[in-house]
């Protein structure tokens, strides 16, 4: 059974950083793509960040630049560094995983399995 837990939000004003995490069990975080979505209040939910087994990453221009997105294999950890935040990042961070191989889409109807979400909320 694949499980993905995230961690790592919190309240930061605007120019802060934070660094997601999204710990991973019945799945290995090379197994295909893995990414991370958000959902702030009245939106649709929309893809921020992917990363392939390979582990070539793809983001959305909103955060192209401010943010990274990595994992460690030996942990089974996929991580989303979130630098120069600004009040229009404020939203549910989620991490989603699939066993696709080779390019990683920033659709969100592709994933697969899915985290709990973990708020994220920046002040201006």
């Amino acid at each position: 059974q694949v499980e993905l837990v995230g961690s790592g939000g919190g309240s930061v004003q605007a120019g802060g950083s934070l660094r997601l995490s999204c710990a991973a069990s019945g799945y290995h975080v090379s197994s295909g793509c893995m990414g991370w979505f958000r959902q702030a209040p009245g939106k649709e939910r929309e893809g921020v960040a992917t990363i392939a087994y390979l582990g070539s990453t793809k983001y959305a221009d909103s955060v192209q630049g401010r943010f990274t997105i990595s994992k460690d294999n030996a942990k089974n950890i996929l991580f989303l560094q979130m630098n120069s935040l600004n009040p229009e990042d404020t939203a549910v961070y989620y991490c989603a995983a699939n066993y696709r191989l080779g390019y990683c889409p920033l659709a969100d109807e592709t994933y697969n399995y899915w985290g709990q979400g973990t708020q994220v909320t920046v002040s201006s």
